[in-house]
């Protein structure tokens, strides 16, 4: 996870429903999951939870031990896809992007600046955003990367996840809803 707040609820619902989810956090996402409010110490009752505090990101290591078939960045700030695009890795997420995209790891990238007009909630009010081209270019050197989808919406993100787990015969958790 980054420090997106956009369709961030909705990601974590996703995540909850996929089987066997580790969360690995940036620390921006450290910063914004309280104020949408979210506290790391309640993820914990679902998910396994890996926090951006050492300089090697030493959990990465655990993609090289084949712990992991899919990372999922979700949702993905126009900084953390900028970072993925030019091949910068200096973030637990962007750090375990660049391993799995080495290792052959296919990864979902959740993109957030994908459209020309963009309706986001933010934390105490609805914004509107108009993300400039930059963000639009870093979304399409995503897309040209091997073994890496982008998503430009939940529906996007969820299909692509229906689909990998029906590759790696593996079934969605009950909705909790």
């Amino acid at each position: 996870m980054t420090g997106s707040g956009h369709f961030l609820l909705e990601s974590l619902a996703l995540a909850r429903r996929l089987p066997r989810v580790d969360l690995f956090l940036s620390g921006a996402a450290e910063e914004v999951l309280p104020m949408y409010g979210v506290r790391v110490e309640a993820l914990r009752e679902h998910f396994r939870i890996f926090r951006d505090k050492t300089q090697s990101a030493v959990p990465v290591g655990a993609l090289y031990y084949e712990q992991y078939h899919t990372l999922v960045v979700a949702p993905a700030t126009s900084n953390t896809v900028a970072k993925c695009a030019l091949g910068i890795s200096d973030t637990l997420p962007t750090n375990m992007f660049a391993q799995a995209g080495k290792l052959g790891i296919p990864c979902f990238v959740f993109a957030c600046d994908t459209e020309p007009v963009v309706l986001t909630r933010a934390p105490h009010d609805w914004v509107t955003l108009r993300p400039r081209r930059v963000e639009f270019e870093n979304v399409e050197r995503l897309r040209a990367f091997d073994h890496c989808a982008v998503a430009c919406s939940v529906e996007e993100l969820e299909a692509a996840l229906d689909a990998r787990l029906r590759a790696l015969a593996l079934a969605w958790n009950p909705s909790s809803s």
